[in-house]
């Protein structure tokens, strides 16, 4: 037995097309994904010369306007800390529970030194293609 589809229901018009298209070019969107690029750069720059806790890097990073919040930075910490990038200790707090101080390892500074080298050239590329005189 032969079975045919039919449609059922006005066909489709091109605004359900649009409204995914407008969603993909969603402004907001793409700016979180800008953030999210540097945003590895910024924590190893943060940590550099200084251990920090995951409250203070937060702070640094909310105070710079980067708005991350506390769930997208645990799960970072923990991949830089694996990939041999960072090492952590725990240390008593005098006003709560211990925190976990995160410090770059020999390997996460150099790691840090080429992502300088690679910000400034695409920050002076960007510069040149946008036409924009401070960097």
């Amino acid at each position: 037995m032969q079975t045919s589809t039919t449609q059922k229901g006005p066909p489709s018009s091109g605004h359900a097309k649009h409204k995914k298209q407008k969603d993909i070019m969603n402004v907001e969107n793409t700016k979180a994904q800008m953030r999210k690029g540097v945003l590895e750069y910024c924590i190893l720059s943060i940590l550099n010369g200084k251990d920090k806790y995951a409250s203070e890097i937060l702070g640094t990073l909310k105070d710079a306007k980067m708005l991350v919040v506390e769930g997208t930075i645990y799960p970072l910490l923990t991949r830089l800390k694996n990939a041999g990038l960072l090492n952590y200790r725990w240390e008593e707090s005098t006003s709560g529970p211990p925190r976990k101080y995160y410090t770059l390892t020999e390997t996460g500074k150099l790691f840090l030194k080429e992502l300088d080298t690679t910000w400034d050239e695409l920050r002076n590329a960007t510069n040149l293609v946008t036409n924009t005189k401070n960097s």
